[in-house]
């Protein structure tokens, strides 16, 4: 119990500590607080995972709200799920921190950095720990808080601002959803505690139901938002505005699982929603391919990045939708290994040459950047899933092997499609930063004034954990959730292995002949005709930002601009209009002069006698 508090309890005091600061700590102090605070809840992790039993642990700290049968607590829940996300947190988290020591020097405002960076590591804590779904969704609202305020850190350009308030406004649709699935819940079964949720699902609702599938379907509209699958996706490439160790910690590794995570938490209650569990694989599906094909036509390397962590994420919910629960939080691990690792490395080539993301001014930087251009390599295998000497291959094979067969034979199609796909963006990616001519004469590193070790050893870690060695750490949650559908037999896997290591083989081979060996007549394709109509197509990702500022946004501020002139408002807003009219002119009367006041006094005695000579005389 007492490491599991240490771990969510120190990032909390590091936040508060800093945020409260009022100017007064430095840059060292800051860091040192920031980063120390994350990698001491790190060891606390380390002290939970070694005092873990294997049988669930649950602790209520206290009542927070009691009304009638309402009665949630503030109350954590310890199993292996909760600690698999916690050492993501907080492993992978301490690594950024890390890294930000190095990224972040020479920036204004760093104690703010850490503030929001500890607060949101806090936050994630909780809502991973929570043992009821009204204390996940005060988790699940402070990391979309905090998403807000890292996103916009750049706030003295008027474009991160907005990028900031995109992500914010999308991220809270789906909230709404969620939100609403909660009421739902509690109205149906009485309670929030998850555990009971879980419990009682199965015994109030039939299979199938229609409460079953609204409740489902609510929460994955929370589920969509939070993890940038379609429809409500288009908050995350503009994401990419803030610090590239916030792109790291908030945008690969943890916020944008958390969808991934409710999803299986909460397994029992979409077991009870089939068709919404179908729904959930197909939109992972569509995800993926719609992802990819946008990171193909992508020139900004933390765009790609972006796209490539939304088709990732595509992969877990076509797990999470075939039912293979574990397979989808195996492969949500590896993914916060990797691709950490890719945006530090991306960071790397972005702070020494100058915050050039610009693939087109880049280009020969592999001599110069050596350990950048090794955590692209590395990183860049393992989301291929380059067979067996990557942490990739095994996660993500297992969730394709659950696909083909559990017998949706579409949406396994649509991951082997997706791995080609991959090969070829990564591919460019890392051809257009480190090959070719050179674009930027002005890469220096290590960067000068700072220490080398916090560079270095982020990037190392992280390559290590995106080898075969860091698929050796998953510890497997078989006991967690029930067995996906489908018969496993020899000549099935002989069949699917060979199809998956030839989608992924097959994706660099085609790579290397489109970028290397016809890289002119691929240029002049994109050029004209077809091929460019594709590439615009692509770049602005199938166009959902102009489809939607079409026919959302654009609507919405003509109504806005209607409802200015509501009359309805306009004569509930007269009496008050008429008050201030004659507020004006009373005051006039009052300037200080005693002859107006004698004046006034004289002619309003004559009106009041006038009056009642009027009145007497009517009634004479």
């Amino acid at each position: 119990m007492a490491a599991t508090l240490l771990s969510f309890l120190l990032p909390l005091a590091g936040a508060v500590v800093l945020a409260f600061s009022g100017g007064r700590l430095g840059p060292r102090a800051s860091t040192a607080i920031g980063v120390g605070s994350v990698g001491l809840a790190a060891l606390a992790t380390g002290w939970a995972l070694l005092a873990f039993s294997g049988d669930s642990q649950g602790f209520t700290l206290w009542t927070w709200v009691s009304v009638g049968e309402f009665q949630p607590t503030v109350g954590l829940a310890v199993d292996g799920l909760s600690l698999v996300m916690m050492s993501i947190i907080t492993g992978v988290g301490f690594l950024i921190h890390l890294f930000a020591a190095w990224y972040m020097v020479g920036e204004a405002g760093v104690t703010r950095f850490y503030a929001w960076m500890n607060l949101f590591v806090f936050s994630m804590l909780v809502l991973v720990l929570a043992d009821n779904l009204l204390l996940l969704f005060l988790g699940w609202e402070g990391v979309g808080l905090c998403s807000y305020g890292l996103i916009g850190y750049y706030y003295q350009n008027e474009a991160n601002g907005r990028a900031a308030f995109k992500a914010f406004i999308v991220t809270r649709i789906g909230d709404v959803f969620l939100a609403l699935g909660l009421f739902l819940i509690f109205v149906e079964l009485g309670t929030l505690d998850i555990g009971l949720v879980l419990e009682q699902a199965p015994r109030v609702w039939a299979e199938g139901s229609v409460t079953a599938n609204l409740a489902a379907l609510l929460v994955l509209g929370g589920a969509l938002g939070k993890s940038a699958q379609v429809p409500l996706h288009t908050w995350l490439p503009d994401a990419m505005a803030g610090p590239t160790p916030v792109s790291a910690l908030i945008h690969a590794a943890t916020m944008v699982t958390a969808g991934v995570y409710l999803i299986a938490r909460l397994n029992g209650l979409f077991l009870q929603a089939p068709a919404v569990m179908l729904l959930v694989g197909i939109i992972g599906a569509v995800s993926l391919l719609l992802a990819a094909f946008a990171a193909l036509a992508q020139t900004d390397i933390k765009r790609v990045l972006a796209y490539s962590t939304m088709s990732q994420i595509g992969y877990m919910f076509l797990a999470l939708g075939v039912g293979a629960f574990d397979a989808a939080i195996f492969h949500l691990m590896i993914h916060a290994f990797f691709k950490a690792l890719l945006f530090l490395s991306a960071g790397a080539v972005i702070i020494s040459c100058h915050h050039e993301q610009d693939m087109g001014r880049l280009g020969g930087l592999w001599r110069k950047l050596p350990v950048a251009y090794g955590g692209f390599l590395v990183g860049g295998a393992a989301l291929v899933a380059l067979p067996w000497v990557t942490a990739g291959f095994f996660s993500k094979d297992e969730i394709l092997w659950q696909a083909m067969a559990s017998g949706h034979s579409g949406l396994f199609a649509a991951g082997l499609i997706g791995a080609v796909l991959t090969g070829l963006y990564t591919v460019r990616l890392i051809l257009g930063i480190f090959h070719g001519e050179p674009g930027s004469d002005h890469a220096r590193h290590p960067r000068p004034g700072t220490s080398p070790l916090t560079h270095h050893l982020p990037l190392a870690t992280l390559a290590v954990l995106s080898t075969f060695i860091g698929a050796w750490l998953y510890p497997g949650l078989d006991e967690l959730f029930p067995a996906p559908p489908g018969d496993a037999t020899t000549a099935g896997y002989t069949l699917f292995q060979f199809l998956a290591i030839g989608a992924a083989l097959s994706g660099l081979a085609l790579a290397g002949w489109l970028f290397l060996a016809r890289r002119r007549w691929l240029d002049d394709q994109v050029r004209r005709g077809l091929g460019a109509q594709l590439w615009a197509l692509f770049n602005q990702a199938w166009g959902f930002d102009a489809l939607f500022d079409r026919t959302l946004v654009r609507p919405w501020q003509g109504l806005v601009r209607v409802l200015r002139f509501d009359f309805i408002n306009l004569g509930m807003n007269l009496p008050a209009l008429l008050a201030r009219i004659g507020n004006a002119g009373l005051v006039k009367t009052q300037n200080g002069q005693i002859r107006t006041y004698a004046r006034m006094m004289v002619f309003g005695a004559t009106i009041i006698l006038v009056g009642l000579a009027l009145t007497q005389g009517g009634g004479a």
